[in-house]
């Protein structure tokens, strides 16, 4: 049964969500179409772009993405709190970069309005600040700009996008970067792409290309970095100086990603190879599950991920006996000895 969406995102659960969108019919509206021989891999760019534009007015990150032929993957982040920070102007100019500004609220802005019309545009600005960290409302302006624009390039009407996105809420650091790893190999996994560096409209092709650039730079800001999608960032080798960060190194990431895009690619199936990465035995992952999730032949999470005892505080806060995944937390996620 399909549960509301309110239900389904949190942020007293957990700021992070995985989101995936699909086209129409699953068709390659966003690819080659195989069976109209036309080509839209051009589509791809626009959602970054869109994502670019998103970021500088919602007070959500992007974490990981992947652009697919008919479909896409995010990892976000939200960040409730930052919103709350924003003056009314702030709120009123992010607002304005989406939609229009009613004369109500530019009169009480300039300080002209009377008792009346004050509260009604002091209730319209907080309006705007929820909404502008609100999960929905950023799928809504992502979804709608992009399908109004195949629209007009393919001169038709109708749905673009399948209906509305799927979302799983990331309840714990395990689940967090297992689904991060999940989405950067999406071209990998699909047989589009040999190495995480080579996957075109991922987030970890977008990171590798930063990292080199900063490193060549030694930390110059460059034109380049401007025009490029900023991603939520990881934490250094110390942990508490960046709290509000993705919880691990790049450098811990990347090999993860690295380790195991090489395996998924293995010519023998459930071969592991023995240089694990430290960061899945610091996290209790199990490599064997952990590759069969990464490869969709491990299936039990639907609208949370994480530890069994994330989950069984997921469903205690929200009221409910029991959150489909328990026995696959079990197996992936095992606990400690």
């Amino acid at each position: 049964m399909t549960q509301a969406r309110k239900e389904l995102v949190s942020t007293e659960l957990t700021p992070y969500y995985h989101c995936v969108c699909r086209c129409v019919r699953r068709a390659f509206l966003c690819g080659e179409d195989r069976l109209t021989g036309k080509n839209f891999d051009h589509r791809k760019q626009w959602v970054i772009d869109r994502l670019k534009g998103l970021s500088n007015v919602f007070a959500i990150d992007v974490c990981a993405y992947a652009v697919m032929s008919n479909h896409y993957h995010l990892v976000l982040h939200v960040d409730a709190g930052r919103a709350d920070g924003w003056s009314e102007k702030d709120v009123v100019r992010r607002w304005g970069e989406l939609f229009g500004v009613p004369v109500i609220v530019s009169r009480y802005l300039r300080g002209e309005s009377g008792k009346a019309e004050t509260r009604k545009a002091q209730s319209l600005i907080e309006t705007w600040r929820h909404r502008l960290s609100d999960l929905s409302w950023y799928m809504r302006c992502l979804n709608e700009g992009l399908a109004r624009e195949a629209n007009k390039e393919d001169r038709c009407k109708g749905r673009f996008w399948e209906g509305r996105f799927k979302s799983q809420a990331l309840l714990d650091e395990a689940a967090l970067l297992t689904c991060m790893a999940y989405v950067d190999l999406n071209p990998i996994r699909a047989k589009l792409a040999e190495t995480p560096e080579t996957s075109d409209f991922t987030s970890i092709q977008t990171r590798i290309r930063q990292w080199g650039k900063t490193r060549q730079t030694a930390n110059t800001p460059t034109a380049a970095s401007k025009t490029t999608l900023r991603l939520f960032g990881f934490r250094g080798p110390d942990r508490h100086n960046a709290p509000n960060k993705i919880p691990c190194s790049f450098q811990d990431y990347l090999e993860l990603v690295d380790w195991s895009g090489r395996a998924i690619r293995a010519h023998k199936r459930g071969a592991i190879p023995a240089d694990l990465p430290p960061i899945l035995t610091r996290l209790n992952i199990n490599p064997s599950i952990y590759l069969r999730f990464l490869k969709r032949e491990e299936q039990g999470f639907v609208h949370v991920i994480g530890r069994i005892d994330s989950l069984r505080d997921a469903a205690e806060q929200l009221g409910q006996k029991f959150k489909k995944g328990f026995g696959l937390a079990i197996r992936l996620f095992p606990e400690p000895v």
